[in-house]
């Protein structure tokens, strides 16, 4: 039974609350489907002056105060629908006891994965806390060309399945009609009006079985608008998007911030990347990085697809590979192959099996060699590689490039190292050569010197 809903919008004032926290303290949690989507959202708001941890352990209770953002990763994108759904609930009800006020359900924002079940968990577990609550989505990121417009997700202004998303190898989207991608939501979009008008609006919408409302957006002051009507609405509304909603929100949620301090560069005497997104444009960046690249900087472990499917193989493998050659030069590449699993292998359990073989095989490049940054592309291989240094955050501080956040790694065997996070579907060809730069050392890609020195992590 679907509960009634309030028909007055709340308003923050000061004063205590029943829990003890005051009602003008803003806290937030996101949850999002995996770790790389968490990074891009997480940035939005440590570029604002929020606090921002992207926590890769369960979060303390209590964890949280004013100002702060706490991100934390399902891993849902590819999982079936009840263990999404149990996924997404279970990371919502862990930041409800760490604290937090506000949520972020990260979703992707060409809609790949678990997205309705993803809503589904997050709303159930956050009506526990408030029994309101219904689902915003909008997935929109119109600095990436993302858009929402008619209840149609688009990319570079097609349907998103006539794009690489509609040929995903792990989750494929086969239609941009929202009405099919959320069944039972209820679409509209925010026209002229106030943000308290806007805000009845979403409400009105919510008054479905679902509890869930779709919104157009095609610019960033479209995302702006509704942002504005989620944050009158407070913790009642839970704002389902990408980056780009993330971006609105951390400009809307709280206004009394300091602006984010820079953050102190560490220059590296050595890069790892590693990419283990299957997107073609992961692919892409890729091919341009080893191409664009003098062959003498750059060396690329790329197992076979049966090496890696093999966890016993992948170790014999990497070491042989540095004993025959122990020489490491400035860009050190760990790469998926781009072979894909047979369609009898189980889709979800081979790219976490390939997933735990990249990692192998960069905990063996750092024991070889120092390294002084690390990059990495795709969230399934993000996941395990910092799970293999038992790292229990990244605490997120700045953006390379749109899209691609930067942060050290805090806890564990890498503690202090310089981090790179990057969806594979994101940037242009150029995205991962452009930004080494500001990662490498001047001199390091010099022939006159040797490259094999850097910070141990």
């Amino acid at each position: 039974m679907v509960e009634p809903f309030r028909h007055d919008v709340e308003h923050p004032e000061s004063g205590p609350l029943a829990d003890g926290t005051r009602a003008d303290h803003v806290s937030v949690g996101i949850v999002a489907d995996d770790l790389t989507g968490g990074g891009d959202s997480a940035v939005q708001f440590a570029r604002d002056g929020w606090r921002t941890r992207l926590a890769l352990t369960a979060p303390d209770s209590g964890a949280t105060s004013h100002g702060t953002v706490l991100a934390v990763v399902s891993d849902a994108r590819a999982q079936s629908a009840q263990l999404a759904r149990m996924s997404t609930s279970e990371a919502v009800e862990a930041l409800g006891n760490a604290g937090v006020n506000r949520l972020l359900l990260k979703i992707d924002s060409t809609m790949r994965g678990s997205v309705h079940a993803q809503i589904h968990g997050a709303v159930t577990a956050w009506r526990k806390l408030y029994d309101a609550a219904f689902a915003v989505v909008c997935p929109a990121y119109p600095a990436m060309k993302r858009t929402v417009q008619n209840g149609r997700v688009l990319a570079n202004g097609q349907g998103v399945e006539t794009t690489a998303v509609g040929t995903d190898p792990v989750t494929p989207v086969t239609t941009n009609l929202l009405s099919e991608l959320v069944p039972g939501s209820v679409h509209i979009s925010l026209g002229r009006g106030t943000p308290l008008e806007h805000a009845e609006q979403l409400r009105a919408a919510a008054r479905n079985q679902t509890r869930v409302v779709t919104v157009d957006a095609a610019t960033d002051a479209d995302l702006m608008v509704l942002a504005e009507a989620v944050a009158l609405l407070g913790a009642e509304a839970v704002p389902a998007g990408s980056a780009g909603l993330a971006l609105a929100l951390s400009q809307v949620w709280c206004r009394d911030l300091a602006a984010a301090a820079e953050s102190r560069r560490v220059w590296a005497g050595r890069v790892v990347i590693v990419v283990s997104s299957l997107h073609d444009v992961a692919r892409s960046q890729y091919d341009h990085l080893v191409g664009s690249t003098p062959p003498q900087h750059v060396r690329t472990f790329a197992p076979s697809l049966s090496v890696l499917l093999e966890p016993a193989a992948v170790g014999r493998w990497i070491a042989a590979e540095l004993a025959a050659a122990p020489y490491l030069p400035a860009i050190v590449i760990v790469a998926t192959p781009s072979e894909r699993p047979a369609a009898s292998t189980a889709t979800e359990t081979a790219a976490v099996i390939i997933a735990d073989g990249l990692a192998t095989i960069t905990a063996a490049v750092f024991a070889h060699r120092s390294v002084g940054a690390l990059v990495l592309m795709g969230g399934e291989g993000a996941r395990a590689v910092l799970n293999r240094f038992e790292a229990g955050a990244i605490v997120v501080t700045d953006a390379i490039r749109e899209g691609i956040p930067v942060g050290l790694i805090e806890g564990g065997l890498a503690d202090g190292l310089t981090v790179v996070t990057k969806a594979g579907g994101f940037g242009v060809t150029s995205s991962i050569a452009d930004i080494l730069p500001e990662l490498l050392a001047d001199h390091v890609l010099s022939p006159s010197i040797s490259p094999n020195i850097g910070v141990h992590p």
